[in-house]
């Protein structure tokens, strides 16, 4: 079997009453009502995503190398915590 276990980094946030997750190297995203259903949610588009014989996807190899960066900025408090 010429198959491998690849980690697709995914990010996930919470809308509202919904999760939110996206896997920014394939370009796509989805929602769930709780982690573990966005997460199912989000192996089952993967899965999709990879088994579409029409949608162009480059090599993994290309695009696997993502980082996570955070950019400090000062916000108000009202941004963030929605105080008045």
């Amino acid at each position: 079997m010429d198959k491998i276990q690849y980690p697709f980094p995914v990010f996930i946030m919470k809308e509202g009453k919904w999760f939110v997750a996206e896997c920014p190297i394939l370009n796509i995203a989805t929602q769930g009502r709780t982690e573990k259903e966005v997460k199912v949610n989000m192996k089952d588009l993967i899965k999709e995503y990879l088994a579409d014989p029409d949608t162009p996807k480059k090599q993994l190899k290309e695009i696997s190398s993502p980082t996570l960066t955070f950019i400090p900025l000062v916000v108000s408090k009202k941004i963030l915590y929605g105080e008045t």
